[in-house]
């Protein structure tokens, strides 16, 4: 049986970090679809409508519109999207966000590091693991 390849949704409002991250992701050889929302309110009307649901949501914290913590309040608010794999993938290094994030259902919290190989890296392996080696949720569930 030939799995489906789900997509990776990024939620990135820096467009020199979404470059860096799809670049990443493209030198990994992930072949799964990279869907780019800009702002929290596209990143909510995406993955709403989203069917299947991707593999991954790489969500930023500081958006425009909506903040990444609304976002991720809102998709482990609904009973589609409560288990969608959502890593927290920002710059942010506050203790207030990283407890806020858990708290809220992120399943991993990765800060960005400021070299552009190791944020290339950093995008590379959360690619690698929640796309090729993490196993997802059977369809419907």
């Amino acid at each position: 049986m030939t799995q489906l390849l789900r997509s990776i949704v990024l939620v990135e409002d820096n467009p020199d970090d979404e470059f860096l991250a799809r670049r990443a992701l493209q030198r990994a050889n992930i072949a799964n679809q990279i869907l780019v929302a800009r702002n929290g309110q596209e990143a909510l009307d995406l993955l709403f409508s989203l069917d299947p649901l991707p593999s991954v949501v790489l969500l930023d914290l500081k958006l425009p519109k909506v903040d990444g913590l609304e976002v991720l309040r809102q998709l482990r608010g609904h009973p589609r999207t409560r288990r969608l794999p959502v890593v927290i993938l920002t710059s942010s290094n506050e203790e207030r966000d990283i407890v806020d994030s858990y708290d809220q259902g992120a399943n991993s919290y990765v800060r960005k590091p400021v070299d552009f190989e190791q944020f290339s890296e950093a995008v590379r392996q959360l690619g690698l693991y929640w796309a090729v080696l993490n196993e997802p949720l059977p369809p419907g569930l």
